[in-house]
């Protein structure tokens, strides 16, 4: 019995590339899709109400300045640094009463 054939042997060195390319583009897109399905599942959570306490107002912010924090507007140094403090400070204050 013959054995398989291996295509990607018999192909060139472009042709494999191109190939790996497109398999890399569309776990990209799919891990894209997925992302993007959890964001949303996560915003309707903290849509469905108030928070219930600072701990959860906290979480709430801290999605939306990491939202912010990956956009154009916040990538000045002085921004940067204001994210961090402000996080730092909620640790900070949240953790105060322990």
């Amino acid at each position: 019995m013959d054995k398989p054939t291996t295509l990607d042997k018999h192909r060139g060195l472009l042709a494999q590339k191109a190939t790996e390319l497109r398999r890399l583009q569309i776990e990209v897109e799919t891990d894209q899709a997925a992302l993007k399905a959890r964001e949303e599942e996560l915003e309707k959570f903290f849509l469905a109400g108030p928070a219930e306490d600072w701990a959860e107002a906290v979480e709430k912010t801290r999605y939306l300045l990491g939202l912010f924090n990956s956009s154009p507007d916040a990538q000045y140094p002085r921004r940067q640094l204001l994210i961090q403090r402000v996080l730092a400070d909620f640790d900070r204050l949240l953790h105060h009463g322990d």
